[in-house]
């Protein structure tokens, strides 16, 4: 695996490389980084060129102070990072937050994605539109990292290793904290520059990405890529919505499978992931 810096019209964006073949990109959620996909990336590697990347705010990546993290953003970094790399078509794999950038550039880059996969997750707007107690509950980082007062940052910053914690206790499928292998470097990578960019992210995504969504919806425009959904079958989004048919208004093409996992299914059950990845990758639905 070779680790890259790649300089993406003055965003640093950090990634790791390997293997040989088409090129998938692989992007992480909260509060993660590029590392989660540890346990993915040597199956995908036998057959296709993988990157990990931190995205904006993340990890080793840079982290920018301001407003600067609507998806549109984050995804044209991605896509210049693929492009600085030789990589002109791809597909594209995003977990929680990276499915949300990784949406967004299947409907800016059409011609760049050639397939996408989205984990653990319903569109943005979808969420925000069907709002009720168990969401705000499970989901209540939603509304709290988006106030805009400073108060998430001053919160969390005053008891970031608790906070970060927390992201993970409960979620998996046993019921216990979930504590991958990874998490020291999740600690590491979890610095005040981090707090503040991945505030302004949520921020990002309760205001500017609806306004792009909804216009993307007023205008009817649509994924074109194949888009494979998988989710965990113990978390609050394989609970609570029909992931394929959350999916279907935002693509006309879409399948999708549920993972036995919680949310985390990359580092839950990666060998599932990864096998399901695979599968869709190599399947006739993907035009290389």
């Amino acid at each position: 695996m070779s680790p890259l810096a790649v300089d993406c019209d003055g965003i640093r964006i950090a990634a790791d490389m390997s293997g040989a073949g088409p090129a998938v990109l692989l992007l992480h959620g909260y509060p993660e980084t590029r590392a989660m996909w540890r346990d993915v990336v040597d199956s995908l590697a036998t057959t296709h060129t993988v990157v990990t990347a931190d995205l904006r705010g993340y990890g080793d990546s840079a982290k920018p102070r301001g407003e600067r993290y609507s998806k549109r953003e984050m995804a044209r970094d991605q896509v210049v990072l693929m492009r600085e790399l030789g990589f002109e078509r791809f597909a594209v794999v995003g977990h929680d937050r990276g499915g949300r950038v990784a949406h967004r550039m299947a409907l800016d880059h059409p011609d760049a994605v050639v397939a996408l996969a989205v984990l653990d997750i319903v569109p943005t707007l979808h969420m925000f539109e069907h709002v009720d107690l168990a969401m705000a509950t499970s989901y209540f980082h939603w509304f709290f990292l988006a106030r805009e007062d400073g108060l998430p940052e001053a919160l969390i910053t005053a008891a970031p290793q608790a906070w970060l914690r927390s992201r993970f206790t409960g979620r998996s499928l046993a019921g216990e904290g979930l504590m991958p292998d990874a998490y020291p470097e999740y600690e590491r990578c979890f610095d005040v520059d981090t707090v503040h960019a991945s505030c302004a992210d949520y921020r990002a995504a309760a205001s500017i990405d609806l306004d792009h969504d909804r216009a993307d919806r007023l205008a009817s425009r649509s994924i074109s890529a194949p888009l494979l959904a998988l989710w965990g079958t113990a978390s609050y989004v394989g609970r609570n919505f029909d992931v394929v048919d959350a999916w279907r208004p935002y693509s006309g093409n879409v399948s999708g499978a549920g993972i036995t996992a919680d949310h985390y299914l990359a580092e839950e059950a990666p060998e599932a992931t990864a096998a399901a990845l695979a599968e869709f990758l190599g399947s006739a639905e993907v035009s290389w």
